[in-house]
């Protein structure tokens, strides 16, 4: 990856190396291509089993739920929870645990901040039309 260093003379581009990604599986290998976010390289998951971050294809209710509650007691102790969550919300992630919340929570989230931003638009309409 090219990163511009700018001095007062003059600017110039060098090649920095990136250390190696942990073998972590799918969340470390998810997150590598957000160079620009390095909030990442902080995350206690990268240092988990990734399968407890996604649900593999036919898993039982019981199992996701248990599965889903080991995943986020790895997120209530990372440094990065609050980051990891907004990219969730934001990208939208559609799948896995990330930031505490799992997929449904984060829909639920959504829905909130929409019906939110509708409230405040609406009472503003009216005031500017009245």
């Amino acid at each position: 990856m090219l990163h511009p260093i700018e001095s007062s003379a003059r600017t110039a581009v060098v090649a920095v190396r990136r250390p190696p990604a942990p073998q972590a599986g799918a969340v470390a290998q998810q997150l590598d291509h957000l160079d620009d976010n390095p909030w990442h390289t902080g995350a206690a998951c990268r240092r988990d089993e990734a399968g407890l971050f996604f649900a593999p294809s036919k898993e039982p209710t019981a199992a996701r739920l248990a599965r889903e509650e080991q995943a986020k007691q790895v997120c209530a102790r990372c440094p990065v929870l609050l980051e990891c969550r907004e990219h969730a919300l934001l990208q939208p992630e559609p799948y896995g645990v990330w930031g505490g919340l799992t997929a449904a929570e984060r829909r639920v989230v959504l829905a909130r901040r929409r019906r939110r931003e509708t409230e405040i638009r609406v009472p503003a309409a009216r005031r500017i039309a009245g």
